[in-house]
């Protein structure tokens, strides 16, 4: 069964009434489970959810506590234990999937959405390695390299260049500067950025995009989307201007 679209290709909606749950997991997690199922022709599970809830109110949503138990022997020194955080209010999504061939498909609706954190007893193991990971981010590679040929042939004309330099002294005088291009900076992983954030605002509690930008070297427009997760804008008062962490993300910091 499928709908047609006006380009020629269809939707298979065989799977669309399926509930399908949606988990937001730590970058360290996520990157282990994509390394077992990629190492393994016939892919074990790769963690089991636990659900407690009271007998006397079975229904009762509010009630229910969620765990998660990390399964196999290969997931290195990451946390094995898990707090799921379900959330009550979301706005309702599908999930969709598409071949390499271009065959899409709706997998389901989603019915919980949850967070994962690590489990209290692993805060400090999991704070060990968020600092390493953002300890090895900010190792610059860069290096120097020294040019034998010191004539210039090698040499291209920077973006920009072109015009500025003439034989005749007169044309000199009239040559005007041409604005340079804007430096275009790369997007780092999202959660890696994250872990630098906090870091950051470890060590002032006011940062400014302006000064972030020059701190991270990441495009203001990802940073503006990361900070609307994790922080507040101050739009008035002595720290106008500036973004400070949410209350639950100071608190955690603070655990840390």
């Amino acid at each position: 069964m499928g709908d047609d679209h006006s380009n020629g290709s269809f939707l298979e909606t065989e799977k669309a009434d399926r509930s399908v749950w949606l988990m937001k997991c730590p970058v360290v997690v996520a990157k282990s489970w994509k390394a077992q199922t990629a190492s393994s022709s016939d892919p074990l599970p790769v963690a089991k959810v636990v659900l407690s809830l009271d007998p006397h109110k079975p229904d009762d949503l509010s009630s229910m506590q969620f765990t998660m138990e990390m399964a196999g022997s290969e997931i290195g020194n990451i946390p094995k234990s898990y707090d799921l955080n379900m959330f009550k209010d979301f706005v309702p999504m599908c999930v969709f999937s598409e071949t390499t061939r271009g065959k899409l498909a709706m997998e389901g609706k989603i019915e919980h959405k949850f967070d994962m954190k690590p489990h209290e007893e692993n805060l400090e193991e999991y704070g060990r390695l968020c600092r390493e990971r953002t300890n090895k981010s900010m190792i610059k590679n860069r290096q120097t390299q020294v040019i034998d040929n010191d004539r210039g042939v090698h040499m291209r004309t920077m973006p920009g260049m072109l015009g500025l330099f003439s034989s005749n002294s007169k044309d000199k005088k009239k040559a005007t500067p041409v604005k340079q291009p804007e430096v275009k900076r790369t997007r780092r992983d999202r959660g890696e950025l994250e872990d630098t954030m906090f870091k950051l605002f470890e060590r002032q509690p006011y940062w400014a995009l302006k000064q972030l930008v020059q701190e991270t070297d990441q495009p203001a427009q990802f940073l503006k989307e990361i900070l609307n997760d994790l922080c507040v804008y101050n739009k008035r008062g002595s720290n106008q201007g500036t973004y400070e962490l949410k209350p639950e993300y100071k608190k955690s910091s603070e655990d840390t």
